[in-house]
């Protein structure tokens, strides 16, 4: 054996450890408005203590705790704690990445790990609808910001003549659109657009429903409680999915559908998470992001639904071609990609 292997790995496992733990740690930080707050400028543990109005003990081991872990800064000279404006934008901007939401998502589906270890033993799935909300309301968060950069001003573009129908006024259908989130960005980037979102998650309707009318679109986004097989209207210009494919358990019977509710000229755009078709490629920090995330949210909603799909996160382009071809679409190409995300047009 190795000594310095093992030394080596041991070193991984500790950093692996100390990350899983200071999860919940992010996600209080993110509830209490600490980020926030530690943005407004540096500040001892009882200065931060007034600021927040949170116990100064507690503070203190959850600062020091932060700047162990990089997330925060700190000035031995002063005792003060302080966000970097790159840190900032991470964890605190609202408009940033933010990162938090990563972190709830996790401990939200870590809750189900009784379910998911049994489900390991029988098969069985585990559907979306049954994990804490920690999940839904981490997902459309962490989501949101992503498909913000990305969705108007590269996305859509990246499509053969969509940006035009939708500034002209199109109709549009978002499957598994969750809280919304990317059904109302379409929707306010293109005024004279009537969206139309749907997920068979019905709590998750009842918040998108909720955040459109907040956003004064109640008017032309519609949300409806249905699945990828079932969703209601035809003739739409553009059909959406983000990251959400790989989920169900019927795959080719949702993309058959989409084709059924498809304009003549209508365009699919499908967004799927970045995977190669070599499994041994997908082996980095992303894949690992993913994996991790399938084994407790993608496969387990896929087999608890009926159809014997269970494409996972890190499915790949050749799995996704096959689906898409055995529901007779004739076109299918890369459009745009980024670090997390592959965008796919795809046409009759």
């Amino acid at each position: 054996m190795d000594h310095e292997q093992v030394n080596e790995f041991l070193g991984r496992f500790v950093s692996d450890l100390a990350a899983a733990e200071a999860a919940g740690s992010v996600v209080i930080g993110w509830r209490l408005g600490l980020y926030r707050a530690l943005a407004q400028g540096p500040a001892t543990p009882d200065e931060f203590a007034e600021r927040t109005g949170c116990h100064p003990r507690y503070l203190t081991e959850w600062l020091r705790g932060q700047a162990a872990g990089g997330y925060v800064s700190y000035d031995p000279e002063t005792g003060r704690f302080s966000l970097t404006e790159e840190q900032a934008f991470c964890l605190a901007d609202p408009d940033g990445p933010h990162l938090p939401a990563a972190f709830l998502i996790a401990l939200g589906m870590l809750r189900a790990e009784p379910r998911i270890t049994e489900a390991f033993r029988t098969g069985e799935g585990f559907g979306w609808h049954e994990h804490h909300e920690d999940v839904f309301v981490g997902c459309d968060a962490f989501f949101r910001p992503g498909y913000a950069a990305e969705l108007i001003p590269h996305w859509i573009p990246a499509l053969d003549g969509v940006d035009a129908k939708l500034t002209a006024g199109a109709r549009v259908a978002d499957l598994g659109c969750g809280l919304g989130s990317s059904s109302l960005l379409i929707a306010e980037a293109y005024p004279r657009t009537i969206v139309a979102g749907s997920d068979y998650h019905a709590d998750s309707i009842a918040l998108a429903r909720e955040k459109a009318a907040e956003a004064g679109l109640a008017d032309r986004v519609r949300f409806e409680v249905a699945t990828a097989q079932t969703f209601t209207g035809t003739d739409y210009d553009l059909v959406t999915m983000f990251d959400c494919l790989h989920d169900m358990g019927d795959p080719p019977a949702a993309a058959r559908r989409v084709r059924e509710a498809l304009a003549p000229d209508g365009t699919w755009m499908l967004v799927e998470p970045n995977a190669s078709d070599k499994v041994e490629e997908n082996f980095n920090p992303v894949g690992r992001l993913y994996y991790s995330g399938s084994t407790f949210l993608c496969v387990p909603n896929a087999l608890s639904q009926p159809g014997g799909h269970a494409l996972g996160a890190q499915a790949g382009e050749a799995a996704i071609r096959e689906v898409i071809t055995e529901a007779g679409f004739t076109r299918f190409r890369q459009a745009a990609q980024t670090v997390f995300n592959v965008v796919y047009e795809v046409r009759p």
